[in-house]
């Protein structure tokens, strides 16, 4: 069974001028950090021209399918009947983009299939990460 789950997806940037243009992403979500998903967005995409990831909590895109959620560097709200924002915050910037719902309930039902929510902590391997800690202070 695979451990990481990447699902492409088109969002559209909502950019300053009122239009709004068409990027690919990609989500991802790997059992070895079962809390995280990443949204990674590919270098023609950006304004910087290198590929940008964001890592945000699993619970947070869940929440946000349903009522604005966030207060941090990434928030996430639905709008409309079928789209939900995500909201990136930066020191350079903000970046907006909407996503289809369905698209995050594909996402977020196959995450769950991965690793089923509530029982995240039993893919961590505290022991191992307490050892590469005290390995690494020494």
């Amino acid at each position: 069974m695979s451990i990481v789950i990447e699902q492409p997806v088109e969002v559209r940037l909502v950019a300053a001028a009122p239009r709004m243009a068409h990027i690919p992403a990609t989500l991802h979500y790997d059992r070895r950090d079962p809390f995280a998903v990443r949204m990674t967005f590919p270098a023609p995409a950006t304004l910087e021209g290198v590929e940008v990831c964001w890592t945000f909590a699993r619970d947070l895109l869940a929440a946000g399918l349903h009522t604005a959620e966030g207060h941090g560097d990434v928030r996430v709200r639905p709008y409309g009947y079928d789209r939900t924002v995500l909201e990136f915050h930066a020191p350079e910037g903000t970046a907006v983009v909407h996503i289809r719902s369905g698209e995050v309930r594909r996402f977020l039902d196959a995450t769950g299939d991965l690793v089923p929510v509530g029982l995240e902590h039993l893919q961590l391997d505290l022991d191992h990460d307490l050892a590469q800690l005290m390995g690494d202070a020494l």
